[in-house]
């Protein structure tokens, strides 16, 4: 079993999507490690804020399985991937980390670069994992959030409450 961590972000219908998304992800792959959910403004472009969070998994599946499984839950909460790439999204569920897996594997760059990039990647991943090794770095996320510009991307912590029965 792979230990495989996720960034999860919307910003429409925030609550409904990411509330969704956490159960979709639970009914795949059982037991979920969940991060505070951050709210952000929109980076690369004008838009509503985000919700963010980084969820942990345990997952036997292939890279491209999950991916696949990802993709799906995305499409069932109004995904439109003809959308630009930087605008607004119902969903978005990137893989960050697969263990300690470097490279392109099953088209998916591993470790996604947005984790050293986003505060709203990293702040969450080092909440949950933070003597977590980046696989190509060597530096835990705990040292990478402290040596974050965290004036250039402002987010904040929102009460968010999931499960949401």
């Amino acid at each position: 079993m792979a230990r495989i961590y996720l960034s999860l972000g919307s910003n429409i219908d925030r609550e409904q999507h990411i509330c969704a998304a956490l159960d979709a992800l639970s009914d795949s792959f059982g037991e979920l490690e969940i991060s505070t959910v951050f709210e952000s403004i929109a980076v690369g472009f004008e838009g509503d804020s985000f919700y963010n969070l980084v969820v942990g998994i345990q997952a036997d599946q292939s890279v491209g399985e999950i991916t696949k499984i990802l993709k799906h839950i995305e499409d069932c909460n109004g995904r439109d991937r003809s959308a630009p790439k930087f605008g607004p999204r119902s969903l978005d569920i990137d893989i960050l980390t697969v263990d300690d897996l470097v490279g392109e594997i099953d088209g998916i760059r591993l470790p996604r670069n947005e984790v050293l990039k986003n505060a709203f990647v990293l702040q969450p991943l080092a909440e949950l994992a933070p003597q977590m090794l980046h696989p190509e770095t060597h530096q835990t996320m705990t040292e990478h959030w402290q040596a974050f510009d965290k004036q250039s991307q402002k987010l904040w912590p929102v009460d968010f409450n999931w499960p949401s029965s």
